[in-house]
């Protein structure tokens, strides 16, 4: 089954999901052991990396319908290189964090003009797909929260242009509100979580930083709408899963 994930066009990107979810755990871990959490760490971002240069690999060798590109190829090597920054730069592994910091970096700016050519060219993605849409948003949040754990609270040029472009990709999911709203409750929808929470802990640390007016209140209604709808997610998805409908039926 992963061996068929790993070559088929639209699925493969999503098998790094285990490990970049893993890394974070890892990287949890750190208060309280220390060691562990620095091990775990290193296992899991190589795991990543590996996959990532696995799945790269597999795409150059061609192939590959326009069509089933989407925005859940950033996964494996734009997330898994910028959530390996943060993990590494959390249990002290700085010069790893840098590297793979590249990778996120790198990757990002090569894919995205794939994608968003894909987005704007073709026609639109199938229904299973269009939440996927909301990845768009976790590139530059992500990369803005390595960024802060790479260098301290910082706002320079790179923080700022960062942010800018978070900004953007949050207004684009305002325009799209009316695409998602058509669209039957699925599995898919658990994309929108991780994407969801990068951006609102992005803004989280920006309010910490410059401790605006008003900064409390913003911080509370961003967890509460944040918490808020990934209940809905999980609750919705418990209610699929009891009626049986959680995942097709095999023909």
């Amino acid at each position: 089954m992963i061996l068929s994930d790993l070559r088929h066009p639209v699925l493969s990107p999503f098998v790094s999901l285990p490990a970049i979810t893993a890394m974070l755990l890892a990287a949890a871990l750190a208060p309280y052991a220390f060691a562990a959490a620095r091990v775990l760490v290193i296992v899991f971002l190589a795991v990543t990396t590996v996959l990532g240069g696995w799945l790269t690999g597999q795409w150059m060798t061609g192939g590959i319908d326009q069509d089933s590109v989407h925005p859940g190829y950033f996964l494996p090597t734009v997330a898994g290189g910028l959530v390996g920054a943060y993990c590494a730069a959390q249990v002290g592994l700085h010069a790893l964090a840098e590297a793979s910091f590249g990778i996120g970096v790198i990757c990002w700016l090569l894919l995205g003009s794939t994608i968003l050519n894909r987005l704007f060219v073709r026609p639109a993605l199938p229904a299973a797909l269009v939440p996927a849409m909301a990845i768009e948003t976790a590139p530059p949040a992500v990369a803005g929260l390595a960024f802060f754990a790479l260098t301290g609270p910082m706002t320079g040029f790179v923080a700022c242009a960062l942010g800018g472009y978070a900004i953007l990709m949050a207004l684009v999911q305002i325009r799209l509100i009316p695409v998602y709203s058509r669209l039957s409750f699925s599995p898919g929808f658990w994309a929108f979580t991780f994407s969801y929470a990068a951006v609102a802990t992005d803004a989280l640390v920006w309010i910490g930083i410059k401790k605006p007016p008003l900064g409390t209140g913003a911080a509370i209604a961003v967890i509460t709408l944040l918490t808020g709808f990934i209940a809905w997610i999980a609750a919705r998805t418990v209610i699929l899963a009891v009626r049986g409908r959680l995942f097709p039926r095999p023909d």
